[in-house]
Order: structure tokens, then sequence, then C-alpha cells
């Protein structure tokens, strides 16, 4: 006979001693993988964003983006590896931000940028500041944040100024953990001595505001002057001082008009005491049921690239707690907000305890179908496979999470085929008691099916690897499926044909071996092989039932792919995964105070604690919460004006609670409706995504000739938006204008009093802005306080008082006088730009929403949107219908247009990119079965029960009321890959039991129903791997493509292909069995 790749490797390793090492090798490095691996909840998506920073003193935001925002677009975008170049200006400074290809490494990003601006600094505008350069990716993002709280007993004894410096020290305690990456403070008020001028005392003395500047930045000057010989030795010289105090500070002298010293502490309030912020953080949390609110401080800790979440975040944690009673004293409560290495561990844990069901499941069902030697030989072959596959994955740089996780379980399924065929075929064999040893008819039964299986395991392979291919940002989140999907496919065919034949030589019962009756060897198929042919008779006894069956066949595929037409199925990127954080993020109209935002967020944080499923919340008020990665995309870590706030819930973990995080944010929206806020304020839900992340869910852009009629555009978009009842947190990109005042200096008064206009702006700028004009160091391991010269905030209004400072000293005819701001400037109220954005070098506004209720797919809000925006009459509101496209920025921006982006941009690339894959993988699988069976036909026969998956998989997301996500979509081409290895296992049995004296269909009916049983047991087998995943709610979809559309098509493609035998190639013999 002849063996073949699969029998010659057999016959090598049977009886080798090295069989036994490699086995035990294969388990030691796989066991050595999965302790070192790093986990991680979600795959590592690389997405460098550079941000360049520049301020424009004095300039307009249109002014701003021509003089800054284009030159600097224009270099950037010459940089190799950038994909899109933002640019946002408003008013005095612009941002444009550099988002490199994904994958991209974020240190090269940021020194290509940095290069290429250093070598055009020619093209940036004279006078405007350097731009500062930042660089944030995927490993900046917290992976833990602590909240520092009162206790609530304790809530008197903690201010945030308090809390800060508590936060301040323990941030140096943490970063001695190895692995911390950037850590940074959100929220409480660091000290500082705070000059506050007093214009009526200030006028009272006759002291300027210029001198009470000069006076605290000049006597706090201390510098090394050179060395003096003294006594034989070399004496170090230094001149000045420091100041130490706000005593200190308060008894500097400052020159008045007349001459006389003046005690600073006369002309200001001199004090210690914390940073007046436009910014307030505080928490709320539930003690005992009753909810309880103090003020708080977060610390972010973000980890190194590489660095194991899981690891850090246990060492982040150890370190905490050995504080407790040291640095962190009784009466303050250190929470952990976030925590990314514990999520991790736990969906690993939850996962590989799937893994273990999975495994155990096809164990037992092998048990009862082949025997429990068999079953024993599966229970090693498995492990085996996944440990090596583990390995593989290591070497590779993958990291364990639920994706590749995921793809270890939905592959066993798969993986166990191989074995499972192989051990069938060798029982089979040993049934058969032709005088033949064990291991002969082992090599002969191994080789039996040896090619065939090879290339069924190359199909499976051929099918998932173009998935490698995906580009975009779902690329990275998709790739560890196709590695270690093949990985698992290529290993286990080895671990098949080596591992398993020596396995079952190993257990093999002694009756076997003195010709004691074996059950697996049946006659015909045993019980499912005469089930099938009973079934099979009647589908194949004539050429007219079998072209009836595959019509029938036909017209339900049909019927199937209409429910997607018909919405009876909706499709969807990924569907909403059950966290324990949802954030509420509040937009208040520009120029908004904090006290107002504050207030709004008050109001939201009590609806919030009506929810039973919330346990905490942070409040952020004019400052941002620690971003994540949807935060990082959406540049979150930008809020920090007074109008701006966030509320990070975190609610029970998910075993304590009945509705999924999705339905809470749910409940919640609802519930926020009850606010009353002003017009052109907005609340937002936003929940984590669970693939990656984009600026919002829908996502329209619009185009046009001027600022104006996008904007007019805009907002017509808008009114269109919010008429649609599931597309909900509508916001736009431009908001309102921000009210200003505007300080205008007189310039025939300032040349008349002799005044420099830098003199009088360092004045304005230092009462209504804040001047920093040194440090007081203080000793004893304190960081130095800064010494301000700033109003407080009670007095940081236009008044009569504030008009009354003096800020400079003429010489009048009576001698020297004072001169007041209000003499040398006018004021006048004023609003501001809107802002202005640009992508990719075009202006552009933009509408974006959320959706949820009814339908939760981009695609169904584009759809209602377009049909409105058809409807809608623009031609009496004097505008222009938009275009609308679906992909691409338009050539002709002379007229209004419309482009879909936000989550559709991912959603269209991933089903192009994964069709295309499904197209290559069709191409390869069919080169293949080419090669094997040297035809050109026959393999389109065994491509047929493809599209019958589609029957299972609709109907199964209807019985689950579940969306077609990309995860179902990776299901339907993986059956691409296992349907055709049934397909092929069938096809050739059916070559090799055929001979010209048998009737087509004895040959037909033959080769099903010994084939039947091992095929059921493969698809039972990934069944079960796919059953064990159902509710997990991203990857539902692949589970339910693979457990419904394994189940109808295995039963029709035993059918369907010996019916289209007897339509193709009818002998016209009637079945004798």
């Amino acid at each position: 006979m002849k063996l073949g790749l699969s029998g010659r490797l057999t016959r090598f390793t049977i009886a080798s001693p090295l069989t036994p090492l490699f086995l035990l090798a294969a388990i030691a490095v796989g066991l050595l993988a999965l302790v070192s691996i790093p986990r991680e909840e979600e795959p590592q998506i690389s997405v460098p964003m550079v941000d360049i920073q520049v301020a424009a003193p004095g300039l307009a935001a249109a002014d701003a983006v021509e003089l800054i925002g284009v030159p600097l677009e224009t270099i950037v975008k010459s940089v190799n590896g950038v994909e899109h170049v933002y640019t946002q200006a408003e008013d005095n400074g612009v941002l444009v931000t550099a988002r490199f290809l994904v994958g991209s490494n974020p240190e090269d990003a940021a020194i290509r940028i940095e290069e290429k601006l250093r070598a055009n600094q020619d093209r940036i505008p004279v006078g405007v500041p350097d731009p500062k350069v930042t660089v944030r990716g995927i490993d900046d993002v917290p992976a833990i944040v602590l909240t520092l709280t009162p206790k609530p007993g304790a809530a008197g004894q903690w201010t945030d100024q308090a809390l800060y410096d508590l936060a301040h020290k323990l941030r140096t305690e943490i970063a001695k953990v190895d692995d911390v990456g950037l850590t940074f403070i959100t929220g409480g008020r660091p000290d500082e001595i705070r000059i506050a001028p007093d214009p009526a005392k200030l006028n009272l003395y006759g002291v300027p505001l210029g001198q009470v500047m000069e006076a605290a930045s000049q006597a706090n000057r201390s510098f090394p002057v050179g060395n003096i010989r003294e006594d034989g030795q070399a004496v170090a010289v230094t001149s000045g001082r420091t100041l130490a105090s706000a005593q200190e500070v308060g008894l500097l002298t400052v020159r008045s008009v007349t001459g006389a010293p003046v005690y600073l502490r006369d002309v200001a309030d001199v004090a210690q005491g914390p940073r007046e912020d436009q910014a307030r953080v505080w928490r709320w949390a539930r003690h005992e049921g009753q909810w309880a609110g103090a003020p708080a401080v977060s610390l972010a800790i973000a980890k190194r690239a590489g660095a194991n979440a899981v690891v850090v975040s246990e060492a982040v944690r150890q370190r905490v707690e050995n504080l407790k009673g040291k640095l962190i004293p009784e009466g303050v409560e250190v929470a952990v907000s976030r925590d990314y290495g514990e999520t991790a561990n736990e969906k690993a844990n939850e996962l590989l305890f799937h893994l273990a069901l999975a495994t155990v499941s096809i164990v037992v069902l092998i048990g009862f179908a082949i025997g429990w030697r068999e079953a024993a030989v599966t229970a090693m072959v498995i492990p085996t496979t996944i440990l090596l596959t583990l390995f593989a994955s290591y070497v590779m740089g993958y990291t364990i999470n639920r994706v590749s996780l995921f793809a270890l379980i939905f592959s066993i399924g798969i993986l166990v085929d191989d074995a499972i065929v192989m051990i069938e075929n060798i029982a089979r064999h040993w049934g058969m008691r032709d005088g033949r040893s064990r291991t002969e008819a082992a090599v002969e039964a191994v080789a039996e099916v040896g090619n065939p299986t090879v290339v069924a395991t190359l199909t499976v392979v051929a099918a998932l690897l173009p998935m490698l291919f995906v580009s975009g940002l779902m690329g990275p989140y998709m790739a560890p499926i196709p590695v270690n999907a093949s990985a698992a496919m290529i290993f286990s065919f080895f671990v098949a044909v080596v591992i398993a034949p020596w396995l079952m030589i190993r257990f093999a019962r002694k009756t076997l071996a003195h010709g004691g009756p074996d059950h697996a060897h049946e006659e015909g198929g045993g019980k499912l092989g005469r089930l099938y042919a009973r079934v099979a008779h009647r589908v194949i006894g004539t050429r007219a039932s079998a072209r009836n069956f595959l019509i029938g066949v036909g017209v339900a595929t049909l019927l199937a792919c209409s429910m997607f037409y018909f919405k009876a199925v909706t499709v969807k990127l990924l569907p909403f995964d059950n966290k324990s954080e949802i954030q509420v993020v509040v937009d208040m109209p520009e120029g908004t105070s904090l006290e107002a935002t504050a207030r709004t967020l008050d109001e939201a944080a009590a609806q919030i604690r009506a929810l039973p499923e919330a346990e905490a919340m942070e409040v952020y008020a004019g400052a941002s919460a620690p971003f994540n990665f949807n935060g990082l995309v959406r540049h979150y870590f930008l809020r920090d004006r007074p109008e701006m706030g966030d509320l990070m819930i975190s609610l029970l973990p998910k075993d304590a609670r009945s509705r999924s995080s999705h339905a809470v944010a749910l409940d919640l929206r609802a519930r926020l409706k009850a606010l009353s806020l002003p017009a052109g304020a907005s609340i937002k839900v936003v929940e984590t995504p669970p693939g990656p992340p984009v600026l919002a869910t829908l996502l329209a852009e619009i185009y046009g000739p001027d600022a104006e009629t996008r904007r007019k555009t805009a907002l017509e978009v808008e009114k269109l938006f919010r008429s649609v009842p599931y597309v909900v947190d509508v916001d736009n990109s431009f908001g309102q204008e921000r009210p200003r005042l505007r300080l205008i200096p007189i310039r025939d008064r300032l040349d008349y009093y002799g005044l420099s206009e830098r003199e009088l702006q360092d004045s304005i700028g230092a009462i209504l802005g804040g001047s920093t004009v040194g440090y007081a160091p203080r000793g004893d391991g304190r960081a130095p306080l800064p010494i301000t010269v700033a109003l407080p905030q009670s007095a940081r209004s236009w008044s009569r008082t504030l008009a009354t400072t003096p800020v400079a000293v003429t010489a009048g005819p009576a001698g020297p006088r004072l001169i007041e701001l209000g003499e040398v400037v006018d004021s006048r109220r004023e609003t501001g730009s809107y802002a202005v954005f640009r992508r990719d070098g075009r202006p552009v506004d933009m509408v974006t929403a959320e959706l949820a209720g009814q339908y939760e797919a981009p695609v169904y809000g584009m759809q209602a949107v377009n049909r409105a925006i058809q409807a809608h009459d623009w031609d009496a509101l004097g505008l222009q219908k938009p275009a609308i496209r679906l992909n691409g920025q338009p050539e002709d921006e002379s007229v209004p247009s419309l482009l879909w982006d936000g989550e559709w941009e991912i959603t269209w690339v991933t089903f192009r990119d994964m069709g295309a894959a499904f197209m290559v993988a069709l191409l390869g699988i069919y080169v293949l079965v080419v090669a094997q069976f040297r035809s050109f036909r026959l393999p389109l026969v065994i491509l047929t029960p493809i599209p019958l998956t589609l029957i299972g998989i609709v109907i199964g997301h209807m019985l689950f009321g579940a969306p077609f996500t990309a995860t179902s979509m990776i299901g339907f081409i993986a059956l691409a890959g296992i349907i055709v290895r049934n397909s092929i296992l069938l096809v050739d049995f059916i070559r090799h039991t055929a001979s010209p004296d048998k009737p087509l269909r004895d040959v037909l009916i033959e080769a099903g129903a010994i084939r039947f049983k091992p095929i059921l047991l493969t698809a039972l087998a990934a069944m079960i791997g796919a059953a064990v995943i159902l509710t997990d709610p991203i990857f539902q979809g692949l589970a339910i493509s693979l457990l419904f559309g394994l189940a109808s098509s295995t039963l029709l493609t035993v059918l369907v292909i010996p019916a289209i035998y007897v339509v193709l190639r009818d002998d016209g013999k009637p079945a004798t069995r």
C-alpha cells in the first residue's frame, strides 16, 4: 500500500523512543508559554497619534488655521506612515494630530514628526511659539486607576489639597514598581504661595502692580557668582536668597510713588493655600447601601510596552497594601477604579476554563461514540496541540487575550478532527481482524485517510489565513484568530499522525490482541450508518428526487440570504461587550462656569445613584477623567475646560448583576433625558467599544464651499439626526461662539503717560491669568512651592474695582502719580469664533451620534438619515441638498456633500476585506482540491455545500435575536474550511469505493454510511467548542455561525454531494442495499 507523507511519518514514529520525548517537550514548552505569555483583555491595537500643539496668541480660529494649521498639515502629511491628518483650531491655538498607520511604532512616529518639523522650521511663521509635540499610543492608556478619597467618617479632615499631597507621595512610591509606565494625577489642588494684589490698598499706599511683580521675582533669586579664598580654603559664593514661606514673602518691601518702602503684605493678600484651579473632582460610593460623596484625587498608572498587565497590576496593589498604615493613613480609602490587569486575568481564566470544558466534553463525546481508549488518546492530543499553539503564539509575539483564546476554543473542535479521523480509522482497521499486526494496521489506517486529511487540514488553513490581511483598525484585533487557528491546525495534523497512533498502541486493550470483539468496527457504519442510508435512499432514489432536493436546498439558501434584506437579521461590526465601566460625557455651552457644570454633573450623578447596578462613580468637572483606548482616539484627555465634565461609573461585577452593561447604559440614557439642559448643552453615555474606537458610532462629515454653508448644512443634518428615534446623543463639532471680553490699550494715552504696551499687557496677564514668579523651597523632601501673582477667582470680573488697579507710575505736574488700568484700556464684549476642523487638508464640520434602541448598527441610522435628507425641503432654506458619499472625501468641494465615517468606515473596510479574504480562501481551497483530485469539475462539487451554511447561520441569529457581526463572518469563513474538509473525506471515500460493477447509488450510500459517523463526530466536536462561547457578547456571532451553520451544512452535505453525483453522473441502476 502507498503510504504517503502521513503513513511514512506514522511508520517512523509509532515505535520510536523519540515520540514520548517529543510529547513531553511539547507539553513542557507549552506550559512555559502559558506561564510567561502576557495577559490582556483585548488585543493591543497600536495606533500612534502625534499631537502638535501651537499657541496662536490673538488670532481667530480661521486665521490661525491659515497661518499655522495649513503649513503644519503639509509638513506632517509628507511624513512616511501618516494615514490621516486632523486639524482643530480655536481662537489663540491650533492642534494638528497625525494618526499613523495601524501597527506603527509610537517612538519612531514621534521622531519622524520632530525631524520633519525641524527640517522645515523656516515654514513656521515668525513670532509663533515652537510647536509642542506629544505622542500617545496604546501604552499610554492607564491600566490601573487608584482613587484617593476620605472614608465616610473622616470626610471633614481631608481636603482635596491634602489628598493631592498624599497622591503625589504615593505616585513616587508606585513609580518604584517594575514595568510601571507613565503616571499622572487628576483632581486635587497643589499648595502655592499666592500674592493677591488688592486694588484699593495699592492705590492707598501708592504702589503700582508692576512693582509688586518685580519685588516678588527679584527678591527670590539665588545663583552662584564664583569663589573667594579665605583661611586657605576656596569658598563658593552665592548671591541672593530664596524665600521659604508666605511670611517671608509678605515681609518684602516694595517702593511706592513717593519713594517710601511698603511691606508687600500691606498691599496684597499673601498666603499659602491650595491653587484656585477651574476644576473639581469628587467621588460617590455606596457604603452599606447608602451613597456618600467626598472630594477625590485619581492616580492613573500606565504599564510599559510589552509588560504583563496582570503582573504590574498585582505588584501595584501589593505596594498600596504595604503602604497602608504608613504613608496611607487610616482615614483615607484607596479605591481601585480601574484595573485592566484584573479584568484581563478574569477573562483569561474564564476562557481557559471554557477551553478545558470544551476539551472534556469532546473527550466524553468520543468515549461514548467510539470508545474510551480513543477518548483517552483525544484527552492527550487536544492539550498537546493547544500547548504547542500557545508556544507558537508566544514566539510570534502575541498575548493571551479574549481573541486569541477564542481562536483556540473554536479551533478545538476543528483541531480534534484530524485526530478523530485517524483514531476512528485505526479502530476500524483493528476491528477487521485480518491477520495484520496492530502496528501495521495502524500505519495503513493512517495512510488510507492521510492524503485527504493533509488536504483537508490545509483547506481550513487556506480558509482562515487570508483573514490575516484584513486592513485598518480591525486587522490587529482579528489577527490572533487566523494565526492561532492555523497554527493549531498544522500542529494538530502532526500530533494526529505522530502522537495519536503511538498512544493508540500504548492504550490498546489485551482483548484486542486476543481477537476479542471491537465495537469500533461496525459493518455499514452501525446504527448511524443505517439511519443515513434510509434518508439517502429517499433523496437519491431517482434523478428527479435528487434534482428536487437540490432545488429545495437552493431555494432555502436564497430565503436565508433574503433575511438580511428584510432586516430579520441585522448587520453590525461588533456588539457591545459586558464591561464594568460606563462613562458619561457632559458638554455645557461654551463659556459656562465651573459651578454650573458641577451642578449639572450632580444632577446626572443623582440619576446614576438610582441605578441598582452602580457601585461607585468619579465626577470630573473641568478636568479630564483618566482616559481609556476610546478616550485616546477621541482625545478626551484634552477635556479640561470649565464647561466640560465626565462621570466614570463603576458597575457591580458581572456575576453580581442580572443586566449587561449595555442594558444599564440604555436605562441610564433614558433616565438622563429627565435633566433640563440649557440650549447647546449635550450629555452622552459612552460605552467602551468592543473593537476599535472611533470618534462617534454615527459620524457625518459635511464638506462645502465655505464655512457658513457647511455650518448651516450641518445644523440641518443635526435636526434630521434628532428626527430618527434610535439615533441618540446627537452633537456637532463646532459648538457655539465663546463669549469674550476684549481689553484694548488706548495708544495715545500710553504714549502720553510714557508707558510701554508690554508692561501693561504683563500686568493684565498677571492679575487675570496668574503669573508664577518663582519657587519657595521647603526642604525635608517636600516639593518647592510656586509663588504666583494672581487675583482670587472671586475677584476676576471686569468691575470698577478691577479698573482702578494701578498698573504703572507716570511723572505728572504735581509729581509722580499712579495710572489706573481703566485709564489706559477700553473694554469691549464680543463673541469668539466657532471651532474649525480640517481632515486631510479639507475643511469639514461634523455631526456625531450614537445608536440605541431598535437598531444599533450605523448602516440603519445612515439609511434613515439618508431618507430624511432626500425628503427634506432644502430649497426653502436656501441651501443645496448635500451629495451623500459612503467612502472617500469629495474631489469637488464647491458643492455641499456628506461623507459617512465613524463605525461605518471600519465596518465597510472590515467586511470588504473579509469578503476578499473569503474569495481568496475559496480560490486557495479550489487549488488544493484540484491538486488532490486532479480534476477541475470535482472541486466545484466539493465547494457546493459552502453556501448551505447560511441556512443554519441565519436561523441561529434569528433564534438568538443576535446581529450578524464580524465574528459571525469569521465563523462563516471558518465553516468553509470545515465543510470542504468533510466534503473531501466523503468524495475521497466515494472514489475509493467506486468500481465498474457496483451501482452508483450503492457506492454513494456505502461511502456516506461509513463516513457519516466521523463527519458527524467532527461536526459535534466543533459545535461543542462553539457552544462554550455562546455566552460571550462579542463572540456570540462566531458561536452561532459554527453551531447552527455546522448543524445545517453537515446534515445537508452528506445528502447534497450524493444528490449532485446522481444528477450529473446517474448510471440508471437502482440501489441494491
